[in-house]
């Protein structure tokens, strides 16, 4: 049986909360040491996207484990999932192997574990405060002498594990946020300036193509200059042509 099964047992059956949780972790123990195959469908599950955003969860490691021993459980895993160990089903084999190695990259380095842990340490931060205000709550009703589900360890240690898994969800999805804010601002960037260079091209064009009709306009000024000129010389021969020949003498009739 599934652990994916056993998560909607508990809506459908009788069967308690505590006795569900108890086998999940059992069933999640016992997937340590899962079949290639398993491992491959665990990682590869509906919902595993939110769920191997925890590179703890992806390895089934504690947070407070070793490097030394998160490596040793990286090397593992790594080769129960290899697509060169799983020939029938390499596709989904190279997914879950890209999704163990994007985990052990995480945890090794220093700084990238250390945020993971702050994760850990701010769910256990908000999840005492939900007890605290629970708590608060009972005591203002006059119910103190209750007890509240996360007394138990089991449920105490789910809630916490819920938190986890939220806050890594929330962290994702103001990354995607940032990156698609970050592409847009990179979009408008660059159409800025395709615009600029389309307008430095332009002016660069215009600039060429004065540039190469200058002696065009200048000789078209010529020849209109020299037009003119001529114009007016015919006009003033043709006058002084006029002044200096003398009248037509005639005749007197008698």
């Amino acid at each position: 049986m599934s652990s994916s099964t056993l998560r909607d047992q508990p809506g459908t059956s009788k069967e308690s909360f505590e006795d569900f949780y108890t086998e999940v972790k059992e069933i999640e123990k016992r997937d340590s040491v899962l079949t290639p195959t398993q491992q491959i469908d665990r990682l590869l599950r509906p919902g595993s996207t939110y769920f191997n955003l925890n590179p703890f969860e992806v390895l089934q490691i504690e947070p407070d484990a070793e490097v030394a021993d998160i490596k040793k459980r990286y090397r593992t895993l790594s080769i129960l999932v290899h697509p060169d160990k799983n020939p029938d089903n390499q596709e989904r084999a190279q997914m879950a192997f890209d999704i163990v190695a994007r985990s052990w990259k995480i945890l090794e380095n220093d700084l990238t574990r250390k945020k993971c842990l702050d994760v850990y340490e701010e769910a256990k931060g908000r999840t005492d405060h939900m007890i605290a205000e629970k708590r608060k709550k009972l005591k203002k009703e006059g119910r103190s002498f209750e007890q509240i589900p996360e007394d138990d360890p089991a449920k105490y240690k789910h809630a916490i594990y819920v938190m986890v898994m939220k806050l890594f969800a929330d962290m994702e999805r103001r990354r995607q946020k940032l990156d698609q804010r970050d592409q847009e601002e990179r979009k408008r960037k660059r159409e800025t300036e395709i615009e600029e260079e389309e307008r430095v091209k332009a002016d660069r064009e215009w600039q060429q193509n004065f540039e190469e009709s200058r002696q065009s306009r200048v000789n078209s000024w010529h020849d209109f200059q020299s037009g003119a000129g001529k114009s007016k010389k015919t006009k003033k021969q043709k006058h002084m042509t006029g002044m200096m020949v003398p009248p037509k003498f005639k005749p007197e009739t008698r």
